[in-house]
């Protein structure tokens, strides 16, 4: 089992925030699974693989002028971190996108094998 730590998860959360794909990139193992909040499946839209999560990423930090994940709050058990965050995201036509979501983190040999997203929907 991954040991968890705070300091893990804040650097994770750095990474995020420097908009660094590389730096986000070096958590997650190579076979990691991402699962996006929205998306046809009963747990959204799936990406499996670096390479697959690497896209996903790196066309959202290509799509905005800046975004950001303000941590609300955190917590860990065994190999998991549950993870609050307020998202704020200003896209290239000035649009602001700002909502609430969750990670829940899945750790093995300290990165992460398991990303599962779920966020509040304006409308």
């Amino acid at each position: 089992m991954s040991v968890v730590t705070t300091e893990l998860i804040n650097a994770v959360g750095d990474a995020f925030n420097n908009n660094d794909i590389d730096a986000v990139m070096a958590f997650f193992a190579d076979d990691a699974t991402f699962d996006h909040a929205a998306g046809p499946e009963i747990h959204g839209k799936r990406f499996e693989g670096k390479e697959a999560i690497s896209a996903v990423f790196s066309g959202l930090f290509a799509s905005v002028e800046s975004v950001r994940w303000e941590t609300l709050d955190s917590h860990i058990s065994g190999n998991k971190a549950l993870c609050e965050y307020r998202r704020v995201a200003v896209l290239k036509d000035g649009e602001v996108q700002d909502f609430l979501s969750v990670d829940i983190l899945t750790f093995a040999d300290g990165l992460i094998v398991h990303k599962d997203t779920y966020y509040k929907m304006r409308g």
